[in-house]
């Protein structure tokens, strides 16, 4: 599978992929117009709603219903470092879900795809291509 990622000016970016178009900038305080979300924001967001889906998968299958149902994510950051040192996230259920299920839920949760590619991370390889834009 392929995405695309243009520059689209300033310091906005798009991806291109499964037809969806992802747009992402940054805060006027780095030089950005504040449009879209920033590149890290999808990165939190993309965990938390990979984990969604997987208790949506799980109480779908045991048709326990998902309104009321929600995930907070809370990080702390090396400020030095620019990097994550731990990412918290806290699944509120409603009153009522199945006592039984609770320590499930989490296990679906850490089931995510994103978690695990987190875990277990791929290599990742940077490399350059010269084309000729008509310029």
């Amino acid at each position: 599978m392929d995405m695309r990622v243009d520059l689209t000016g300033n310091k906005r970016v798009r991806a291109s992929y499964k037809g969806f178009l992802i747009e992402t900038d940054q805060p006027v305080d780095a030089g950005g117009d504040g449009s879209a979300p920033e590149p890290f924001d999808l990165f939190l967001a993309s965990l938390g709603t990979c984990a969604g889906v997987y208790i949506a998968y799980f109480c779908e299958k045991r048709e326990i219903p998902t309104a009321g149902i929600s995930l907070q994510l809370a990080f702390t950051r090396d400020e030095a470092k620019h990097l994550l040192e731990r990412i918290d996230i806290e699944v509120t259920l409603p009153t009522g879900f199945p006592e039984r299920y609770r320590a499930a839920v989490i296990r679906a949760a850490e089931m995510c795809t994103v978690k695990r590619t987190l875990t277990a991370p791929p290599e990742i390889a940077v490399t350059t291509r010269l084309v000729d834009t008509g310029s």
